[in-house]
């Protein structure tokens, strides 16, 4: 039912979305009449496609009663300041959530990787991704709010609702719980020891498109940004949510970045091994999020096509609680939610 709504959201705006582009087409020589979809996302953003004097451009309808413009417009600033290549807003009617933008192409990492990358072309992309990451991460961070502890713990409260309650049909007991909230303690208090810098929030495959070789890449979806550990865009990056990356290729991505982003003067620890483990413990709360973002978008949206990712993610999971000793614990509850096998005693 959620979703016939957005559906028929996105129809009823159309029209009036068609009339502001015929009142600004003339100052941006618009072909009205080439206005088709682009893309839309997990939220109620829809972006379309038509066709200019010199080249495409992309518009954004984001309605304003559940979309705010304004922070994509900020962090947009923040990101073209730094260097990136993000959209530039060409025009924007904020009353009624409409933004023309310029258009960086029609392919993102996702879509190249499906498609069949050879590995040279994959690790160049990647290596122009992680400079891109290191460049990011000296952007001004200037009226963005803070990732801090009360965000990272509500983030996490999807996962007990909807991964194990709605997904996965178990109700969790008190001692359950109490695992689930001791893991979330360490993970919470990992992650905002953590120096700060501007952070993406979905820096990874979806975000980021294939360019010309000297703009490469270009990246959107930032509307969202905050203030927060250094190490949460490298997690996203090479534990991807719709990609599968092995831990081989995990790992030379980490330590390219973990290089570049010393020579570059980032606040990353001294030794690898330290940094390793901050950032796969900035992953797991990430994925453990996901798992519960996922099921609630299959379920309470009408998306089940997010259901297609949760087995990656959930190994993603597994790969760093599996790990570490303090995450023993969380490893028997998730065997139990996803219905292993449970040995003899085996207690919480």
């Amino acid at each position: 039912m959620e979703n016939l709504i957005l559906n028929s959201s996105a129809e009823s705006r159309l029209p009036i979305l068609k009339n502001w582009l015929a009142r600004i087409a003339g100052d941006h020589r618009l072909d009205l009449a080439s206005l088709e979809p682009a893309s839309s996302d997990a939220s109620f953003r829809r972006y379309y496609r038509l066709n200019t004097a010199t080249g495409t451009a992309i518009v954004m309808d984001a309605p304003p009663q559940q979309e705010d413009c304004r922070p994509f417009i900020h962090v947009t600033g923040l990101l073209a300041q730094a260097g990136l290549n993000v959209p530039a807003v060409l025009a924007q009617d904020l009353q009624q959530g409409f933004l023309l933008l310029t258009d960086l192409g029609e392919q993102t990492y996702y879509q190249a990787i499906k498609s069949g990358l050879d590995d040279t072309r994959l690790q160049q992309l990647y290596r122009d991704a992680i400079a891109a990451l290191v460049r990011m991460q000296h952007a001004s961070t200037q009226g963005l709010p803070h990732y801090d502890a009360q965000r990272l713990s509500q983030e996490l409260a999807v996962f007990p609702e909807w991964y194990a309650q709605r997904h996965c049909q178990v109700q969790l007991d008190e001692a359950e719980q109490s695992v689930l909230n001791t893991a979330f303690a360490a993970l919470i208090h990992d992650n905002t020891s953590q120096p700060g810098v501007l952070v993406h929030r979905d820096f990874h495959s979806p975000n980021l498109m294939v360019g010309l070789a000297a703009h490469n890449p270009g990246i959107i979806d930032y509307q969202d940004a905050l203030v927060g550990a250094l190490t949460y865009d490298i997690a996203s990056l090479v534990m991807d949510a719709r990609t599968t990356w092995e831990e081989p290729q995990q790992l030379d991505w980490a330590i390219r970045y973990w290089e570049a982003a010393r020579a570059a003067g980032l606040p990353v620890p001294a030794d690898f091994a330290d940094f390793h483990r901050a950032y796969e413990w900035m992953g797991l709360q990430r994925n453990l999020r996901i798992l519960g973002v996922f099921a609630r978008l299959a379920y309470r949206d009408d998306k089940p096509h997010y259901l297609d990712h949760i087995p990656r993610v959930n190994a993603y999971v597994r790969q760093v609680a599996g790990r570490y000793s303090v995450f023993r614990p969380l490893i028997r509850l998730l065997d139990k939610l996803d219905g292993r096998q449970v040995t003899t005693g085996y207690t919480f």
